[in-house]
């Protein structure tokens, strides 16, 4: 089995947790835009490959992870409706990174200022709910943490005035599996 994916990558980092999390005998390969743009129906990464076996997206590669090595994969649909949030903000905020890279601004674009809100509400709303209901599922829970560290790291979004998800932040920044899969400087 091989993962493909960037070192950069949120998505990534959750699956490569993931794969140490459960002993998997993934091989993880780096995989650029070019590459992924090659090997990926989705052109982008993470992708899994095994024999003809293909994933093209870091959810159902979690998931194929988990089930095979007999854990659940987010059972509760209150649990996997928070994951689907944070990932709808995630690709917001990376959409937004993107586009500013290649010299679109936000404040110019009616599309992008949404996209932006959408960021800041949804951070907004993560940061209103209690710590427990974040870290209830194992899942969610590095999800969240991939999504807190990559707005930092990217410096896309500042977490002043919410203590909680900072908190949380810095919890995950104690934890190995997570220092072991820190972007590259």
């Amino acid at each position: 089995m091989q993962v493909f994916g960037s070192l950069t990558s949120p998505y990534v980092r959750h699956v490569r947790i993931v794969i140490l999390q459960t002993g998997s005998s993934a091989e993880f390969i780096e995989a650029d835009a070019a590459k992924s743009a090659l090997d990926s129906p989705t052109k982008k990464v993470p992708y899994l490959r095994e024999g003809d076996f293909v994933l093209s997206d870091s959810s159902s590669i979690i998931k194929y992870l988990r089930e095979k090595s007999g854990e659940p994969f987010i059972p509760k649909t209150k649990d996997y409706d928070l994951f689907c949030l944070i990932n709808t903000l995630l690709d917001s905020a990376i959409n937004l990174f993107l586009l500013e890279k290649s010299g679109l601004n936000s404040n110019e674009n009616g599309y992008l200022k949404r996209q932006a809100a959408r960021v800041e509400e949804g951070i907004e709303y993560l940061s209103s709910l209690p710590p427990k209901i974040l870290a209830h599922d194992k899942d969610v829970h590095l999800r969240l943490m991939c999504f807190l560290a990559w707005g930092q790291f990217r410096n896309r979004f500042s977490l002043n005035g919410h203590d909680k998800l900072k908190k949380l932040l810095d919890e995950g920044d104690k934890n190995p599996l997570f220092l072991q899969t820190h972007p590259p400087a």
